[in-house]
Order: C-alpha cells, then sequence, then structure tokens
C-alpha cells in the first residue's frame, strides 16, 4: 500500500488515537486564528490532490471556520399561530460546507474555487480547507490537466 492509502485510513475515522491527539494541538491553534486563513500546504495531502491540488504556482489552499449547528430561523417575535410561524420544516438550501467555500471565495475574488475537505471540529467551529487557483496565472494557462478552469464561464457557481 502507498502513502495516500494508509493516510486515508488514518483520516476514516480521526477521533481514534494517532489522529486524535494532533487534531487536538491544531484545533486549540485553529481557534484562534482569523476566520479565513490561507495555508502552506494542505493537511490532508490524499484529498487535495483527489480533489486536483498540485504543488505549483498557481495553487492556494486556505482554512476556513464556520460554525457549527442548526440552521434554523430566528422565531418571529409577534404572536400567531404555530402554523404560520415559518420556523419548522425549513431545511437549509446549503451545505456548511458550500458556505465555507463561499465565505473563502469573498476574499479571494480573482481565484476560482477547485474543491474543498473537511479537516477537524470542536464544539463551536468546523474547519474545511479550500482549494483554488489562479486562472491567469501562466503556469495554469500552460498545464494541459488544469487549464480548462481559465476559459470563460468556468467559475464554480456556473459548472
Amino acid at each position: 500500500m502507498g502513502m495516500y492509502k494508509y493516510i486515508a485510513r488514518l483520516w476514516r475515522k480521526p477521533w481514534n488515537e494517532p489522529l486524535k491527539s494532533l487534531l487536538k494541538e491544531r484545533i486549540a491553534k485553529w481557534r484562534k486564528e482569523p476566520v479565513v486563513t490561507r495555508i502552506e500546504r494542505p493537511t490532508r495531502i490524499n484529498r487535495a490532490r483527489s480533489l486536483g491540488y498540485r504543488a505549483k504556482q498557481g495553487f492556494i489552499v486556505v482554512r476556513v471556520r464556520i460554525r457549527k449547528g442548526p440552521l434554523n430561523k430566528p422565531r418571529p417575535r409577534s404572536g400567531r399561530r404555530p402554523k404560520r410561524m415559518g420556523i419548522y420544516g425549513h431545511a437549509p438550501r446549503k451545505s456548511i460546507q458550500l458556505m465555507a467555500e463561499e465565505r473563502a471565495a469573498r476574499k479571494y475574488p480573482n481565484l476560482e474555487v477547485l474543491g474543498s475537505y473537511y479537516v477537524g471540529e470542536d464544539g463551536e467551529y468546523k474547519w474545511y480547507e479550500v482549494i483554488f487557483v489562479d486562472p491567469h496565472h501562466p503556469v495554469v494557462e500552460s498545464d494541459p490537466k488544469i487549464n480548462w478552469i481559465c476559459g470563460y464561464y468556468k467559475t464554480k457557481r456556473y459548472r
């Protein structure tokens, strides 16, 4: 088995011992960082590479912190019968992971989102890492594996 298989096997159960203590230390550090933080290299290299990440110019990895919990609507202040409150039966239209991607994309408007993956959580927050590609970078434009993202209307919202 190759290295990536072992890494993938560890991340199937991150609460088990080899990864548990490491994640505990990392999450304590991540809590003190800003919501959107650019990082040097991916935490889960196997997942990042499966989503298309390459260790070359034009690829950027960002860690995003997003709150956990249900996406409930606030209960209306004025009185009405419960059926008309409009707080039950409304499921959120977006996943928390998609919200993390959008939040990171607002911070880096000139880059395109390639994908994202889960890296950890505590009682209050979840962390995702979002992979960005610079569509105007010469290295990306000349690479046939990724230059499809350089075309017109190739942003994540149009795919």
